[in-house]
């Protein structure tokens, strides 16, 4: 096990690679060997890691743009509100802990320099505002086109491994999943391009898609869904207004199978500088955003964070897309499950923070349908949502816009 006391100093901010790309080892390292040389400031994004929330040591204060996999279960976790697009420049400004960075990376070529894989995002970003990197060199890390790759001389030092990457969670979409993804289906037309997240709901979408034609992809994040429609011709990416023909994103989030095909696929990995930037996003015209929300108030506005009071997500990049669809692009769209429980997701009100405003929204999509938003009042808004709203509750909900 490597020393991180040669590199780790009391006090320091130490951040590290998320999901899929998560240095697992020099993450052990830290938490075995933390209280030896704490305190540590320490900032990540998701994760999947049960170490982090079984043995996370008092040393350690962690921080996060979101309670996100294994994070949500953490009650020490301090939540950084921010949108995606302005991590580069919490990082540039030293707002994040940025003295250390832990990175999985490709083995060198022969040039002697390491791609960052799967893995870009935020991290990318990170690298020039963070004097010690220390790299997990991994023998199964894809090394990926669209981002300059790294020197091996830049790191402080080197832990060789050969191990499989992390894969998503996978769980089949359920009916109501199904239903939603046929309704946003029918909202996409061919030669969009799309941004969606990972996870059972937004691949149901993806393969929805099947029957469409030349539909593009700009997202933070792809997975195997992305894969099938490459394989069926859907995704070619050739109508975009800029990266056409290429498949544009911040990280892979999926199986195996999608980690050891991405040399094979039109895919390039950029930082989030470039995947959420406005000026990016205001270029493509037919830009259609589609993001999952925990409740809907009846003017439209999204909830994404909290679930009763417990963080369960983000903001994420969703405002950066959902803006950018409904101001520059084709459309956005909310994705939401009419009920949470023995509750309506459909609300008066949110019972948390505001994570995308109302004029930010085109179209919200439950399983009982599609409430079209775009130029509509606040009365008119607020039946149209209350129409897609679960149908025990759509009578109490239509009170309120009497």
């Amino acid at each position: 096990m490597i020393d991180l006391s040669a590199f780790v100093k009391p006090g320091d901010g130490v951040w590290w690679s998320q999901a899929s790309a998560e240095p697992t080892p020099l993450v052990h390292a830290l938490l075995d060997q933390a209280d030896a040389f704490g305190p540590v400031r320490a900032f990540c994004g998701l994760s999947w890691d049960e170490r982090l929330t079984r043995h996370l040591p008092e040393s350690v204060a962690l921080s996060s743009y979101g309670a996100l996999g294994e994070l949500r279960r953490l009650d020490r976790l301090a939540i950084v509100p921010c949108h995606y697009s302005a991590l580069p420049r919490l990082f540039a400004e030293g707002a994040l802990p940025s003295d250390v960075g832990f990175v999985q990376v490709s083995p060198p070529d022969a040039d002697g320099t390491c791609s960052l894989g799967v893995g870009v995002d935020y991290i990318a970003d990170a690298l020039a505002h963070t004097p010690v990197l220390i790299a997990e060199v991994n023998r199964r890390m894809p090394a990926t086109t669209g981002t300059p790759r790294i020197p091996l001389s830049r790191f402080a030092a080197v832990v060789e491994t050969d191990r499989p990457l992390a894969e998503a969670p996978v769980r089949a979409a359920d009916d109501i999943e199904l239903a939603i993804a046929r309704h946003v289906a029918d909202l996409v037309e061919d030669g969009d391009t799309l941004q969606l997240g990972v996870g059972s709901l937004p691949t149901a979408v993806l393969d929805a898609l099947a029957g469409h034609q030349d539909l593009g992809v700009h997202s933070g994040m792809i997975s195997d869904g992305v894969l099938r429609l490459v394989e069926k011709g859907v995704l070619t990416g050739a109508r975009k207004e800029i990266d056409r023909g290429l498949i544009v994103t911040g990280a892979a989030l999926g199986s195996t199978e999608l980690y050891d095909r991405l040399p094979e696929l039109p895919v390039e990995f950029r930082p989030a500088s470039y995947t959420h930037a406005p000026q990016v996003l205001a270029r493509l015209s037919r830009f259609v955003s589609v993001n999952s929300a925990i409740e809907v108030d009846l003017t439209g506005q999204v909830g994404a964070e909290l679930r009763r009071g417990v963080h369960i997500g983000a903001i994420g990049g969703q405002a950066d897309f959902s803006r950018a669809a409904a101001l520059t692009g084709a459309r956005s769209i909310i994705t939401v499950r009419a009920r949470s429980g023995a509750h309506s997701t459909i609300v008066p009100r949110l019972h948390g923070p505001v994570t995308t405003g109302r004029s930010d929204v085109d179209h919200v999509v439950t399983e009982h349908g599609v409430a079209h938003l775009r130029g509509c009042d606040l009365t008119e808004r607020a039946r149209r949502l209350a129409a897609i709203a679960a149908p025990e509750f759509r009578e109490e909900l239509l009170k309120g816009t009497k």
